[in-house]
């Protein structure tokens, strides 16, 4: 016999952090075992928040410690293969000095570098392209959600 719990959603939730320099440019870092570029971040643990997640992950990919300074968008993004996904995208502020500081976990990332937001397609996923293209045009103070990428009225072609 099935319960309703049965039916009820286990998204895999990841959190990603965000920094534009003052050109508008976004931080992108490259896995070593992808093809495509990222933004700093990943996977949040059992027992643990996005917010938390995304420290955690900075510091670790990056060697800085930056807490997020507020959520920019939750993004719904189910995938045919990972099941339903909750993707939070934090607004991490300038790097300033810290840029000087980054020493990139080498088993995990190879290089980083500042893209302009109309050349993220050539960089990113076309999921995480329309995701950091939505958070860096919304308003400053605004947080999104989003679904695929998009404000949801948008999105109902992509489901």
């Amino acid at each position: 016999m099935s319960s309703p719990e049965d039916s009820f959603a286990t998204p895999r939730v990841a959190a990603g952090a965000l920094f534009i320099d003052a050109r508008g440019r976004v931080l992108l870092v490259h896995p070593t075992y992808k093809d495509t570029w990222d933004i700093p971040g990943g996977y949040v643990e059992r027992g643990e928040s996005p917010a938390s997640a995304c420290r955690r992950e900075v510091l670790e990919e990056l060697g800085i410690d930056r807490a997020p300074i507020r959520l920019a968008a939750v993004d719904w993004a189910p995938h045919e293969r990972e099941g339903d996904k909750l993707l939070f995208i934090f607004d991490c502020g300038p790097l300033g000095a810290d840029e000087a500081r980054i020493r990139l976990d080498q088993r995990e990332l190879d290089s980083w570098s500042w893209i302009a937001v109309d050349e993220l397609d050539d960089y990113l996923i076309a999921r995480l392209a329309r995701r950091v293209r939505s958070v860096s045009a919304g308003e400053p103070k605004q947080c999104l959600y989003l679904e695929h990428g998009i404000l949801p009225r948008a999105a109902s072609h992509l489901l």
